[in-house]
């Protein structure tokens, strides 16, 4: 009866020993391993989860990620073709896809960032130096027949979204970048570009022509807004003018049928009686032209002087 007891505690020992001495190791769904023998790879990589065995203390079991990774690189200062100096801040997402000659190659994945630092930016500065800053970066086309010698733009926080950068200088990028950092065991997913800025010694002179084109551009609209003020006033004028003019018209109009009025009224009074109506005129005509200032040399014979010689000068 104690035969088993032994076998089983035998055996415990033993698979502890194994795990103790690292025979026994695990292998998650995300991670990928070389075994190396006295520093050497041996055999083929494991990418199959679960657990597998190697010789205790003899060989290695060497662990590397199958997720996608993320490269961040440092700010370029980067000439264009038309020796503009830009800044470029670059990322990209890459994995290991073959292990084996990642190990070989770059051993762990602190390389593999140092190789990537490399190799992207020499693929970036490549494409930058080969190319016009026109065809770098390009505006949003937010105002009309502005920036059209010179497309400025001063930084851009997110391409993808906003199309501001050019498609195929991402794609330049990487298809470079690809072809020489695959002898290392890496597939590099894709390269972006999040950041497009000045150098710091032209960066005032490029807000100062920014500002002063912006400054041409309100010039521009206020002209506009201007001619469109002068053409309103001018039919408003124009207008008003024709409003005065038929009222005026209207009025001269009302006037003369009241004066035509007036005087049939008045030749109809008058008519009965002539002398009556030409003595009331005569006196309209003294009290209008003669005052104390007023001397007037007549002979006794005139028209208008008949009314006063029949005055009695004694009453």
């Amino acid at each position: 009866m104690q035969k088993p007891i032994f076998v089983i505690t035998g055996i415990i020992i033993f698979i502890v020993f194994l795990v103790a001495s690292g025979a026994i190791f695990t292998v998650n769904e995300y991670e990928q391993v070389v075994i190396t023998q006295f520093g050497k790879p041996i055999g083929s990589p494991i990418k199959d989860a679960g657990l597998h065995f190697k010789v205790p203390f003899i060989q290695t079991a060497n662990y590397f990620d199958k997720r996608i990774l993320q490269w961040d690189g440092k700010r370029n200062q980067i000439p264009t073709n038309d020796k503009r100096y830009i800044w470029i801040d670059t990322t990209a997402r890459w994995k290991i896809v073959q292990p084996l000659k990642f190990l070989e190659s770059v051993t762990n994945e602190i390389g593999a960032q140092a190789r990537l630092d490399d190799v992207i930016s020499s693929a970036t500065r490549d494409v930058i130096t080969s190319r016009d800053l026109l065809e770098v970066v390009r505006s949003t086309d937010r105002l009309e027949n502005i920036l059209k010698e010179e497309q400025l733009i001063l930084e851009v926080k997110s391409p993808a979204k906003d199309k501001t950068l050019d498609k195929s200088l991402t794609e330049m990028i990487l298809e470079r970048a690809t072809k020489d950092i695959s002898a290392y065991g890496i597939e590099l997913i894709d390269v972006r570009i999040k950041g497009i800025n000045y150098a710091r010694e032209v960066q005032e002179r490029v807000y100062d022509r920014m500002i002063s084109e912006r400054q041409r551009a309100a010039e521009k609209y206020r002209s506009e807004g201007q001619g469109e003020k002068a053409k309103i006033e001018g039919k408003m004028e124009k207008e008003l003018k024709r409003i005065n003019s038929e009222a005026y018209k209207k009025a001269q109009e009302i006037k003369g049928q009241a004066d035509a009025e007036a005087i049939e009224i008045y030749a109809k009074s008058y008519s009965q009686s002539p002398e009556f109506y030409s003595f009331l005129k005569t006196l309209e005509t003294y009290k209008n032209t003669v005052d104390s200032a007023t001397t007037i040399l007549l002979t006794t014979d005139s028209e208008y002087y008949k009314y006063l010689k029949k005055l009695n000068v004694n009453e």
